[in-house]
């Protein structure tokens, strides 16, 4: 069950999906793009502090996987890994729904995640013809 959740970091990592390691990490929280922060669980409790205050900051989901830095890096082909970020929605409620399948304590972040996937924003179209309603006419009525 954890190879194919680290497999699908994996996949995120080559998709360009995903933020590794702290200054990584912490500009997609910034930014707006992490969907979920990942901290290894023998990363250092200043790295754990510090990755929740940056997702608590953004109201970004973050969780302590069950790896340790080793396994995690592996995983991403580095030594050793403490801290990551996924960017894409779809992504981050797949691994939840992984996590929380071998797992329960992970089932209330698989839900918010599973929730926040299918809360999308305004789309394009909409924006368009917002913008189109506000537009003048060409020519003035008479």
């Amino acid at each position: 069950m954890t190879d194919s959740a680290l497999s699908l970091l994996g996949l995120a990592l080559r998709g360009n999906h995903l933020a590794v390691g702290e200054e990584p990490a912490s500009d997609a929280c910034k930014t707006g793009r992490a969907k979920l922060v990942l901290t290894a669980a023998d990363a250092a409790d200043n790295s754990a502090q510090r990755a929740a205050r940056w997702a608590d900051a953004e109201n970004i989901p973050w969780t302590q996987v069950p790896w340790t830095k080793e396994a995690l890096g592996a995983a991403l082909g580095r030594s050793t890994c403490a801290m990551a970020a996924l960017t894409d929605a779809g992504l981050a409620a797949a691994l939840a729904k992984k996590l929380a399948e071998s797992d329960p304590q992970y089932q209330p972040l698989c839900d918010k995640l599973v929730i926040e996937k299918f809360q999308r924003p305004q789309t394009r179209k909409k924006k368009k013809n917002a913008r189109a309603e506000t537009k003048r006419p060409a020519v003035p009525e008479t």
